[in-house]
């Protein structure tokens, strides 16, 4: 016989060899009803799903989205105070007379030497657009000019030129608006910036660095820099105002502390923001401020017949 043939059972072996041996009972499956939940009506219905709206997340425009946010401000504050201290006294260090001088002495032979008035502020500008460049574009490997808003002028509301050339001439302008302005405050005399124009060489070198170093410095820092980071904690217009102060009184020193033409400045200030929110671009911007120093740096060449009638600093 196979090991895997069953021999049949006799009926008589089947049975138990003591009434005492307990029988094999076979476990029957326990089922349990679970409890349905309460659906308010009764039981075994189900419980409506409360469906939560997903808000959707804010958009941001283009012109707004910056990779910087209030840590990186202080530190770009920190150097540039730092800057604005160390380079200027640097070179009136290196420049300084030897002989005694008074205060307006000193003043005058310092706004004499174009390396000092001239020179200072160029390094100055050039040390922040390369902490710019170092910290916003090389160390995250970003674009650096796009980064800060240089972009083609595509106007976000209907009715704004897209015109490069239009924004230069409004810029010049603002310049003939905001002279006759000035005609009408009457500002006051001998501002550090009419002393600097008494020395030929140092107002030469100043109207050319007014046009063609200032306003690119200046467009990157507060409409391309401050302007979104403004933008995105305080809202649009709030932002357009602050910027437009800050640029006011950064020009203060030049203008003596005149509130009427730091006012002013302050004006022409907003004007460039409110062009750049407009646009959604620095270069617009940038052109109208050209355009407006522009103007006043030919006003200057035409009253000084080419810098030949300049007052004497003597």
């Amino acid at each position: 016989m196979s090991l895997h043939e069953e021999k049949p059972l006799n009926p008589e072996e089947a049975k138990p060899e003591s009434d005492n041996q307990t029988p094999t009972v076979e476990a029957e499956p326990i089922t349990r009803e679970l409890p349905q939940p309460w659906s308010g009506e009764g039981f075994g219905q189900a419980a409506p799903i409360e469906v939560v709206p997903i808000q959707p997340a804010k958009v941001v425009p283009e012109d707004l989205r910056i990779s910087w946010s209030w840590p990186h401000f202080l530190v770009f504050l920190l150097f540039t105070a730092i800057s604005l201290a160390v380079v200027p006294l640097s070179f009136m260090l290196y420049y300084a007379p030897h002989q005694k001088m008074t205060a307006d002495q000193l003043q005058r032979y310092l706004l004499s030497k174009p390396q000092v008035a001239i020179g200072s502020t160029i390094v100055v500008y050039g040390a922040i657009l390369f902490f710019l460049y170092v910290t916003l574009s090389l160390l995250r490997e970003q674009p650096f000019w796009n980064t800060l808003g240089w972009r083609k002028i595509l106007p976000k509301a209907r009715g704004v030129p897209k015109t490069p050339l239009v924004y230069f001439l409004i810029g010049c302008g603002l310049s003939i608006f905001v002279f006759g302005l000035t005609a009408v405050v009457k500002p006051p005399e001998n501002t550090p910036i009419e002393e600097l124009f008494k020395f030929k060489i140092t107002a030469m070198l100043f109207v050319a660095m007014a046009v063609l170093v200032a306003p690119l410095v200046e467009e990157t820092v507060f409409r391309g820099y401050l302007y979104p980071m403004f933008a995105r904690w305080i809202g649009v217009g709030p932002s357009i105002i602050l910027t437009g102060v800050l640029f006011g009184l950064m020009h203060g020193p030049q203008l003596g502390g005149a509130k009427s033409l730091i006012a002013l400045l302050t004006f022409v200030g907003i004007v460039f923001t409110y062009v750049r929110a407009r646009t959604g671009s620095v270069f617009a911007s940038y052109l109208m401020h050209l355009g407006y120093n522009s103007l006043i740096g030919l006003s200057l060449v035409l009253e000084t017949h080419g810098f030949t009638r300049i007052p004497t600093g003597k």
